[in-house]
């Protein structure tokens, strides 16, 4: 990460910028690669188990992007939300084809997660274009904001794809020009939209909830029994960023959290 140059850093001494890039390298497994960190069959299992929820995830915002796509009022809208679905579609390939690198069908490593992912989407369906964009950015930012928590913990080469896959299509500045221009419009759309935005929230964070729970490699990642993994106090500082950021982008909206 980059910071601007200000009075209160311009002037830290070397050596205290040295402790801090000290501190900030990657430790334990993070500091491996692939090949070394993967010789261990629990955290290769989580690996996996990860890529697949990812890579399903990423096929299904495709699918979900080119159904919003109809509901778009305008030619060039049409074309903007094909264009992010090209994009979902590109990150998908580049997971199943990471999947079937490693020695596993990706069919097999995302089918676990069908069923939780399927779920979430047919209850939060959204019943017009509006709720479509306001879905896409709270509901998909919510998972990329678990997955980064879950990708400083990863091998260099998983992490690099990881961070890569959640890569914004440009989806988050289009919902926020679009939901504040409806608003500006008519102010009665904020309270609708922000009731639902607040059900996305929820229904997201027991979705993640749930598939970690339900695949013990991942959660035995997240609890601290494979590589370098947080304890359990630290899940829950992690939901709470999660829960920050969402208020946060609720703001950029023009909704209230």
């Amino acid at each position: 990460m980059r910071f601007m140059e200000t009075p209160d850093n311009a002037a830290q001494p070397a050596n205290d910028a040295a402790d801090a890039e000290a501190a900030e390298a990657p430790t334990g497994v993070a500091a491996q690669d692939w090949a070394k960190a993967s010789a261990d069959p629990q955290y290769r299992a989580a690996v996996v188990d990860l890529l697949g929820a990812l890579a399903y995830g990423e096929l299904a915002a495709f699918e979900r992007l080119a159904e919003d796509a109809k509901l778009a009022p305008t030619l060039a809208d049409k074309a903007e939300l094909a264009k992010m679905a090209s994009a979902e579609f590109h990150h998908f390939e580049q997971l199943r084809d990471r999947l079937a690198a490693i020695g596993v069908e990706p069919t097999e490593a995302m089918e676990p997660f069908v069923a939780a992912l399927d779920g979430f989407h047919r209850q939060t369906a959204p019943s017009d274009w509006l709720e479509g964009l306001v879905k896409a950015y709270v509901g998909d930012s919510i998972a990329s904001d678990f997955y980064r928590e879950v990708a400083v913990r990863l091998d260099a080469d998983t992490r690099g794809l990881v961070l890569g896959v959640l890569d914004d299509t440009g989806h988050a500045s289009f919902a926020v020009e679009k939901v504040r221009a409806a608003i500006e419009a008519d102010p009665r759309v904020g309270g609708r939209l922000a009731l639902w935005a607040r059900r996305l929230m929820g229904e997201a964070l027991s979705q993640s909830q749930r598939v970690v729970a339900d695949r013990d490699a991942l959660s035995t990642m997240l609890v601290g029994g494979v590589a370098d993994g947080f304890d359990l106090a630290e899940v829950g500082r992690m939901f709470s960023r999660i829960t920050e950021a969402h208020t946060k982008r609720m703001a950029a909206l023009g909704l209230a959290a």
